[in-house]
């Protein structure tokens, strides 16, 4: 059965990747090269997946705002 996530990705202040899958809690991981987080995100996952048997309801994906905060 084939599953699809969404990922997000965000670039860090020391220039590391950084992926995380809102639909699995506490799955995240990083990395400098966009090829090895994309490997990394599918081991975690996979391991997500295995160690809390999670089900999970897909969300579907609608976008990404950027938003700015003053303060």
């Amino acid at each position: 059965m084939t599953k699809y996530f969404n990922v997000i990705i965000e670039k860090d202040a020391d220039g590391y990747l950084v992926a995380s899958v809102p639909t699995l809690k506490g799955c995240h991981t990083q990395a400098k090269s966009y090829d090895e987080l994309i490997e990394r995100i599918q081991e975690a996952i996979e391991l997500c997946l295995e160690m809390e048997n999670q089900e999970f309801e897909p969300l579907e994906f609608v976008g990404i705002q950027r938003l700015e905060i003053k303060r």
